[in-house]
């Protein structure tokens, strides 16, 4: 794969050159440089790292290099076979995640994880409140059934649901209409790649990705062109799918876990 072709993979992708660098492990200054037309012959190994990205088949490789594998555990079937019944029939204590019909491990949060998420499912509880909104918030551990198959389990931190028909007493069943996912040390290539084309192919309109070691939000509107939008820890952010009228201050955010952060 030539550089001309990974620019137009990347703009049909809707990656950044952010997101480039933490996927393939080049440097942000060399992706930046080859992707803005001044590095025009990279090395070798650094073209191999990045068709890593790009490439479905390598592509395929990689995630099975970076994500956990589950299949040790559970030997009766290959990854990829897995379904929604073999996903209920794990211990209770196994925490886990079902994407098309590969199991994936999941750790337990960490504090910094925990505070951030259930901070702005409360801020995005109290809008809804004051407004009387239809739009019901939720909060990780929840099974999400996104595709209404028997293939996919997600369970995202953060969500809101606008459809009350989507609701079931142990799960959601369809794509919640926004997501948000704080992005950890475990899961965010998986979240990064794998759960965002999810999200935008199950019909999820709106994708929030919290980078607490970067200080940035990764915004997704899906039904617009120009995505992500990258905001720092000193914004205020919009939720597009309540037209604008509610808006996390990171700031505030920062503030809430700046103790845990700087101690």
């Amino acid at each position: 794969m030539n550089i001309q072709e990974m620019k137009e993979k990347k703009k049909e992708k809707g990656y950044t050159n952010e997101q480039i660098a933490e996927l393939s492990g080049v440097p942000l200054g060399t992706v930046q440089k080859i992707f803005g037309g001044t590095t025009t012959s990279p090395r070798y190994d650094t073209l191999k790292a990045l068709e890593k990205i790009f490439l479905p088949m390598e592509r395929e490789r990689y995630y099975a290099s970076v994500v956990k594998d589950a299949s040790a555990a559970y030997t009766v079937k290959r990854q990829g076979e897995y379904t929604v019944e073999d996903y209920y029939a794990l211990p209770d204590e196994q925490r886990a995640e079902l994407i098309d019909g590969v199991l994936y491990d999941m750790a337990s949060p960490e504090t910094l994880h925990q505070m951030v998420g259930g901070y702005i499912y409360a801020r995005f509880l109290e809008f809804i409140s004051k407004n009387k909104g239809n739009c019901i918030p939720l909060i990780a551990p929840l099974d999400v059934q996104l595709d209404c198959d028997n293939k996919t389990i997600v369970e995202p931190d953060v969500m809101i649901v606008c459809d009350r028909d989507k609701l079931y007493k142990n799960r959601i069943y369809g794509a919640p209409d926004f997501i948000l996912e704080v992005l950890s040390k475990s899961t965010r290539r998986r979240d990064m790649v794998i759960k965002l084309q999810k999200y935008a192919n199950a019909g999820v309109k709106e994708y929030w990705m919290v980078d607490i070691e970067g200080r940035r939000v990764f915004v997704y509107i899906f039904d617009e062109e120009n995505y992500p939008v990258i905001y720092g820890f000193d914004s205020k952010v919009s939720v597009y799918i309540w037209g604008g009228q509610c808006e996390i201050d990171f700031s505030e955010v920062y503030n809430y876990i700046r103790f845990l952060i700087e101690s």
